[in-house]
């Protein structure tokens, strides 16, 4: 099926599905849409590493059971559809109304947890959705999709409703995204910047980068062990893994000693060179090495590590552009800063970031609860994860109020729309119905200007 018709079926959909299923409904239709990827979580998972020959099968599965439970655990007592809110003061009235149909353009890295929340997130606000997924990815992300509408189905949900392109190219995006009433992109930055260009509203994302600062008087062993399952899940093709730790000089030993203790290899000199020149390639991450195991990178560098290697650590010669280990990695290797003060580890993370990832996402492990807010006023990012491994938190928990997504918007630091993890509410238009409130009084000018 062509594009053009793609968009002609889902606008008909759309209509059918707005006039005749109301909230209650819908939010069935979102549960039986997450369940079924919870449902199916395991051969999901197994289909996406063999397509894509990237990632780990187990945190695969958990990243199908966790997102797909997480983000319906988040939509299932939200109100989006009609009067949304009444305010008592003003009688200003909000009416939530749906966009239309939305291009959901998704990556290779997370090749069905991305459609599963942009189709929750469309279903939700009473939207369409074609999802166009990576070429690299489109066997398991078109198998996702069907499942998800063979789960719909049997509430009556419209033929159109949810599609997926299944020969996608990127003149096929291209024109999904012109065609489509709005534009949510998660993949690389090229993409990103097409649907930015696309003459739509889009909603994209930034690279990531996360530098995750070690404060003083911490359980270095808990920091470690959760900063090392941050790095190494997925093989590290999280964008909201962690990528660098900065630790204070006084605080080498026994951070080292508890890194290594859940899993990390230090590298000399020689070897840490030899890890740079395997994970870049002009300047750039080298292809290879995304989404590949610590043994395999360990191989293309030359150097032996422990089979009980969890992640690679390189010991920093510089920040920012000083040395390339600065860069995002995807792949479970991380980079090393001594700092001197905590003004100095905020400025280490702030030019890693001003390098790249600037808006993502920034960690920190303290007790002290005012550097935490100094560093959450201080960084430039979107989100800073606290005493959790950020790369499975980040993109919304349960526990932390973020919002459970796989889109992580990362502001105008990194050329983005919004500076929060993207959910349902960004795919509504809201009707304010404004009248005069004769219950409210207008000041006098001398009283409005007065201090």
């Amino acid at each position: 099926m062509e594009i053009r018709e793609m968009v002609e079926l889902a606008r008909k959909a759309q209509k059918t599905y707005v006039n005749h299923f109301n909230q209650g409904l819908v939010d069935q239709i979102v549960r039986a849409a997450t369940k079924t990827i919870y449902d199916n979580a395991e051969i999901l998972a197994r289909e996406a590493v063999d397509e894509t020959d990237m990632g780990v099968y187990e945190d695969k599965v958990a990243k199908n059971r966790n997102k797909s439970k997480g983000v319906w655990y988040n939509l299932r007592d939200k109100k989006s559809m009609g009067v949304l809110s009444i305010d008592d003061r003003t009688g200003l009235i909000e009416i939530a109304k749906p966009i239309g149909v939305v291009a959901g353009i998704t990556p290779m890295t997370n090749p069905i947890v991305t459609p599963m929340s942009k189709i929750a997130f469309a279903l939700k606000t009473r939207n369409a959705i074609i999802i166009a997924p990576h070429p690299k990815a489109k066997k398991c992300s078109a198998h996702a999709v069907r499942l998800i509408q063979e789960a719909i189905a049997p509430f009556g949900v419209p033929e159109g409703m949810v599609q997926v392109v299944e020969e996608p190219s990127i003149e096929k995006t291209q024109e999904l995204m012109a065609t489509a009433d709005v534009v949510v992109a998660t993949g690389g930055m090229g993409m990103v910047k097409s649907a930015y260009s696309s003459g739509k509203p889009s909603f994209g994302v930034g690279a990531g980068n996360v530098q995750v600062i070690l404060d003083r008087y911490i359980d270095f062993d808990d920091a470690a062990e959760k900063i090392i399952t941050g790095r190494s899940f997925d093989n590290g093709i999280i964008c909201s893994g962690e990528q660098s730790f900065i630790y204070h000089q006084n605080d080498k030993e026994a951070a080292f000693e508890a890194f290594r203790k859940h899993g990390a290899y230090i590298c000399n000199d020689e070897e840490g060179q030899k890890i740079r020149e395997a994970i870049f390639k002009d300047g750039a991450i080298a292809r290879d090495i995304v989404g590949k195991g610590v043994q395999v990178i360990a191989k293309k560098a030359g150097i032996s590590v422990p089979e009980s290697t969890r992640v690679i650590v390189v010991e920093a010669k510089g920040i920012g552009h000083a040395d390339l280990i600065c860069k995002e990695k995807m792949c479970p290797v991380m980079a090393s800063f001594a700092y001197s003060n905590f003004e100095e580890a905020l400025d280490i993370a702030k030019t890693n970031l001003f390098l790249e990832g600037n808006g993502h996402t920034a960690g920190i492990h303290s007790n002290n609860q005012a550097n935490i807010i100094k560093a959450g006023t201080e960084i430039s990012v979107s989100r800073i994860i606290v005493n959790a491994p950020c790369a499975t938190t980040a993109g919304g928990s349960i526990q932390n109020g973020l919002a459970v997504t796989n889109t992580l918007g990362c502001g105008s630091w990194g050329n983005n729309s919004i500076s929060e993890n993207f959910t349902y509410k960004h795919l509504l238009n809201i009707s304010r119905i404004a009248p005069i409130s004769a219950r409210i009084q207008v000041p006098e000018d001398c009283d409005i200007w007065s201090l």
